[in-house]
């Protein structure tokens, strides 16, 4: 599987790192809604944000809830279909909630733009994006992403968390 990569962009030490001061961010912007009793849900997107998922919330500390979405353009293809489905949705009700999207990698930014339509109007306190990659795209949507691990080339990614055809998201890198 190694044998199939051409270059590691982030390591996995460069990742952890990465991921800690994200979590730190977000304890520190959120403290004061969950000191007034507001409630914290992070929505994972599924596949592709579980291993971001898992290590990001264990750096937040605070009460913080977890919900899952699956939400595809893409299926087994390297390229987005443009067709945005959403396969799984929420479990819980996000009314009054701040709610943090955990993404892996924004591209265009077309799925994330038409997500967060859908959540607002579903009436959250607040929608914030946790994303572990942001690509430079030309033409990519206008998605405030608050929280960005790292800002990466044009490239198609693979590892810690991201797939290609359901392959390689067990690498740490």
């Amino acid at each position: 599987m190694h044998q199939d990569i051409k270059e590691i962009l982030y390591t996995q030490s460069d990742i952890a790192s990465r991921v800690e001061e994200l979590g730190k961010r977000i304890t520190a912007d959120y403290k004061d809604c969950i000191d007034s009793g507001e409630r914290l849900v992070a929505v994972c997107l599924l596949r592709g944000a579980a291993l971001f998922m898992a290590d990001i919330v264990r750096h937040i500390e605070l009460p913080i809830e977890f919900d899952f979405m699956v939400v595809s353009s893409y299926g087994d293809s390297a390229t987005s279909s443009g067709t945005i489905r959403i396969q799984k949705d929420l479990s819980c009700d996000i009314e009054g909630a701040n709610v943090l999207i955990i993404e892996d990698v924004i591209d265009s930014g077309f799925t994330l733009s038409y997500l967060c339509k859908n959540l607002l109007s579903r009436n959250p306190s607040s929608i914030a994006i946790a994303s572990l990659l942001r690509k430079d795209v030309e033409g990519q949507a206008d998605v405030d992403c608050k929280y960005v691990g790292f800002e990466c080339p044009n490239e198609f990614i693979v590892g810690y968390g991201l797939d290609f055809a359901q392959r390689y998201r067990n690498l740490p890198y």
